[in-house]
């Protein structure tokens, strides 16, 4: 294990081990892959999940090393859910969306103080990123548009989030994963609006 945590490069006094240096590179590879929907997405988004999961266990943020199994059971629906086609977005009813927005808050409500008993490094946002991130992972998997700007909200939390508990390299993945958002909320919309014309 120590192995892959040795540092790679120190970036303005940061240490970068070789296990977020990785896990940095997959995720990116497999969130952009997302925004065409293209079905290999979901390998690349388990093979990070797992690196991910190691670091956050170590690192002490349990909510995020916990969301990391959430990605890897979506990763393998998402494959077999999309298809060799890949996905095929559509919108959510508007009642479904207020439906997810409820499960969202609820569960994040819920959450941040379980968080907390268990001696968690930081509760609420940790949770946000848990149950916004697990809300944007299923509406993935079920192609529906909605989960890109969820993702893009759920990112710059992160970001923030990531940047101040000072893992720098993470926070900066995740504020390109706001840009890449932005990219695959665009795309998927239009995508979904083109389906409903069919």
């Amino acid at each position: 294990m120590s192995s892959i945590m040795v540092t790679v490069f120190t970036a303005w006094g940061y240490e970068v081990s070789l296990l977020e240096l990785i896990s940095v590179i997959t995720s990116t590879v497999g969130v952009i892959l997302g925004v065409f929907g293209v079905r290999i997405t979901w390998p690349w988004w388990v093979a990070s999940s797992i690196l991910y999961a190691i670091f956050f266990f170590q690192v002490n943020l349990i909510a995020s090393a916990l969301l990391q199994f959430v990605f890897v059971a979506a990763g393998i629906w998402g494959w077999f859910g999309w298809g060799p086609k890949g996905a095929i977005p559509a919108k959510l009813k508007n009642n479904e969306k207020l439906i997810w927005l409820a499960i969202l808050l609820v569960s994040w409500i819920a959450l941040a103080p379980t968080l907390a008993k268990i001696g968690a490094a930081a509760t609420w946002p940790d949770s946000f990123v848990l149950v916004g991130s697990t809300v944007a992972q299923v509406l993935m998997v079920l192609e529906k548009y909605e989960a890109w700007p969820l993702w893009f909200v759920v990112d710059a939390v992160a970001t923030w989030h990531y940047g101040r508990q000072g893992y720098w390299f993470t926070s900066l993945l995740y504020g390109l994963f706001v840009l890449i958002a932005i990219a695959g909320w665009v795309r998927w919309f239009q995508r979904a609006e083109t389906n409903v014309k069919k």
